[in-house]
């Protein structure tokens, strides 16, 4: 299962990031100008300084970086993977264990 397309790309983020960086025009204003909400266009810029900073360099932030974020989203994904994959083994040695205590 793949993640929806964001609606915005990633080109459009960083343009707007580094529009907001500029300073020209106010969040709110540059926001409404690009068709965004005020909020969603702070998160991308908060999000552009985290990763800016990288990871280990986080300055107290909990915010992870992209990279991270993909990363975690990778390892849990293997990790549910993992899980079925564990089950199905419990299952099969239980079952071949019933299989071996019966008479024959």
């Amino acid at each position: 299962m793949s993640a929806m397309p964001s609606p915005h790309p990633p080109e459009f983020r960083r343009r707007a990031v580094e529009l907001a960086r500029q300073g020209d025009k106010s969040m709110v204003q540059l926001a409404k100008d690009l068709g965004v909400s005020r909020s969603c266009l702070q998160n991308w810029v908060n999000q552009a300084n985290t990763d800016d900073k990288g990871a280990g360099e986080k300055g107290g932030s909990d915010r992870l970086t992209t990279a991270e974020k993909k990363e975690l989203a990778e390892l849990r994904r293997r990790n549910r993977q993992l899980e079925t994959e564990n089950e199905i083994l419990k299952r099969a040695a239980a079952y071949f264990a019933r299989e071996n205590v019966l008479p024959k």
